[in-house]
């Protein structure tokens, strides 16, 4: 499975390399990375007049967890090792019609194995007609496994993507799951790799909708907002962040979640 999983993450990360290109008129610049433990990543940003930023990050990983870090981590606690594959995503698009984006899904291995991962959208305009539809896809995707995954990964998404000093939620949510290990080995992969597709065919349906409309300067400002509480959100709450830290990871690719501009009021 460490195969599979690893290989999967590199031809996802090929797809949406190859989709968002169409539809910019600027390409991926790439930078190899190599881990503090062993192994290593190659993080993938895009700078455009369509994407103001975007990264599609891999990277396949081992090491020994900190003493802090095993007591966080299942089949960690009695022996430190681990190894750990996956992929990132966040696009930042310039017009403020487009959500920013963002995905992620892993496979890590201790003592124990499980997938985790999930699809967020943050708008800073009216989503109200694709918020639901777009949620009534996932759920249709999710069912096709379990009929409980949408009801109890929407939850966990809402729960975890929500600003509590703010008392606000980021964005319209989405789906968020980890320990993800059916003893079926095959079916949660398959599970995996329709998440991750999923979010390929969400991004290029949602550039080519809205990628011609027009903006005003108000509609870029609180564009600009939203962002901010994007940037709270990454930097107080989110896991992956404090984990690629506290791991040894490659600082600006765990950082390349964060948007290129952002307003406080």
């Amino acid at each position: 499975m460490k195969d599979k999983a690893r290989e999967w993450f590199e031809n996802l990360r090929s797809k949406l390399i190859s989709t968002i290109e169409v539809h910019e008129n600027a390409r991926f610049t790439e930078k190899k990375w190599e881990h503090s433990g062993r192994g290593g990543g190659l993080m993938s940003k895009i700078e455009g007049s369509l994407i103001e930023k975007g990264g599609v990050n891999i990277s396949t990983v081992s090491g020994q967890f900190s003493e802090k870090m095993q007591k966080r981590v299942p089949g960690a606690e009695k022996d430190p090792s681990y190894w750990a594959t996956g992929i990132s995503v966040v696009l930042h698009p310039k017009n403020p019609n487009i959500p920013s984006m963002h995905f992620n899904t892993r496979y890590l291995s201790t003592t124990k194995n499980w997938f985790g991962g999930g699809i967020d959208i943050t708008p800073c305009l009216d989503y109200t007609k694709e918020t639901k539809i777009f949620h009534i896809d996932l759920k249709n995707m999710c069912d096709k496994y379990d009929n409980s995954y949408y009801p109890k990964y929407k939850k966990w998404c809402d729960e975890y993507f929500f600003l509590k000093h703010r008392n606000e939620p980021r964005g319209i949510g989405g789906i968020f799951f980890d320990y993800l290990n059916t003893e079926s080995d095959n079916s949660d992969f398959l599970f995996i790799k329709d998440v991750g597709m999923f979010f390929h065919d969400y991004v290029d349906k949602i550039i080519s909708r809205y990628k011609n409309n027009d903006w005003s300067e108000s509609d870029k400002y609180a564009q600009l907002i939203k962002r901010g509480r994007y940037v709270e959100f990454n930097l107080l709450y989110d896991r992956g962040t404090k984990f690629g830290l506290e791991t040894g990871g490659n600082i600006d690719a765990i950082l390349m979640s964060m948007p290129p501009q952002a307003n406080w009021e």
